[in-house]
């Protein structure tokens, strides 16, 4: 059985649609009229024992409705879920001591006192033995290089650190499963990195299973070799990270470097020019013209290195969430 399934799962709420005007606001007291929202729409995935997935979308896709489907915070409308061979939203107590949710713009540690008060209340909370929860607090602390900040308060931490001891709280009790919904959001590169690197060492060794939500495409490449896309409440990809770029992706990159003193002229008739920079030349094509472009080049120009190139990640995932967004879709 897969650790984490969901099949059809669907959320949808209805939304007060509040008219302008004074009269419309008092009529509204007396006949409301509302919208039907759906934030999740028939989602169905499964997620093995030991997988780190990254679930992708824009703002408002429903990565977060669908994580608080899975832990159990909110019940959905319809459909079904089931996480660690138990239904979240009944909220079993045997099934919330074996995962964790980490909300990036959410905490859970309490602002006005050190951090190590709110490890001694998880420890109360989950019955954590007072040696396992010293061993497993001195291994956390260490990996992320905040040993000597436990006695600060939190709001004396910079938002790094903060995310850090955020993470510590979350996997004190070892749970099994961890869901990330945006760990590194606003924090700044050395600090991502950090984190990232944490979570890399902790899930090989551990071999949790991870749902990471995330904006930053370095996170992800960094951390997942699957992802699940969703926009629009609905799943639009389920693969492998690597068959992205081949799937949605149209174009791709050949870069030019011209032989000394050799002019490159208007490049624009082989595709879209990104950058021309002295010798050194970007050139955005369509993937089948590739071979075609390049011969064309290659007997026009006196070419010192050549090398072609997907488009990054990012991009193409961003043109996916723009191409579905149209009206013309």
């Amino acid at each position: 059985m897969p650790t984490i399934e969901a099949k059809h799962l669907t959320k949808t709420y209805r939304v007060y649609q509040k008219n302008d005007g004074i009269l419309a606001s008092i009529g509204g007291l007396f006949q409301r009229k509302y919208r039907t929202v759906e934030a999740v729409r028939d989602v169905s995935f499964a997620i093995e024992e030991g997988e780190m997935v990254a679930f992708l979308g824009p703002n408002g896709a429903g990565k977060t409705t669908t994580l608080k489907l899975l832990s159990g915070l909110i019940f959905p409308t319809s459909g079904d879920a089931q996480v660690l061979d138990f239904i979240p939203w009944e909220r079993a107590n045997s099934f919330r001591r074996r995962f964790s949710l980490v909300m990036g713009q959410k905490n859970q540690l309490w602002w006005d006192l050190p951090a190590q008060e709110s490890f001694q209340l998880h420890r109360e909370i989950y019955r954590i033995e007072n040696t396992e929860f010293d061993r497993r607090l001195d291994e956390l602390t260490a990996l992320l290089e905040v040993k000597k900040l436990v006695s600060q308060p939190v709001r004396e931490l910079s938002l790094g650190e903060r995310m850090r001891m955020e993470l510590i709280a979350a996997l004190l009790h070892s749970p099994e499963v961890l869901l990330l919904d945006e760990p590194t959001i606003g924090l700044d590169v050395i600090s991502q990195r950090k984190v990232q690197e944490f979570l890399k060492y902790y899930q090989a060794e551990r071999k949790i299973t991870v749902i990471l939500t995330s904006h930053y495409m370095k996170d992800v490449e960094a951390l997942c070799k699957r992802a699940v896309i969703i926009n629009d409440g609905e799943i639009k990809h389920d693969g492998p990270l690597s068959e992205i770029v081949d799937r949605f992706s149209q174009h791709k990159i050949i870069q030019l470097q011209f032989a000394a003193g050799q002019s490159s002229g208007d490049l624009s008739r082989f595709g879209t020019v990104l950058e021309q920079i002295g010798p050194r030349t970007r050139i955005e094509v369509e993937r089948q013209k590739v071979p075609e472009v390049l011969t064309s080049v290659l007997n026009e120009f006196q070419i010192e290195d050549v090398g072609v190139q997907d488009r990054p990640l990012e991009e193409v995932i961003a043109e996916m969430f723009t191409a579905t967004d149209s009206p013309n879709k």
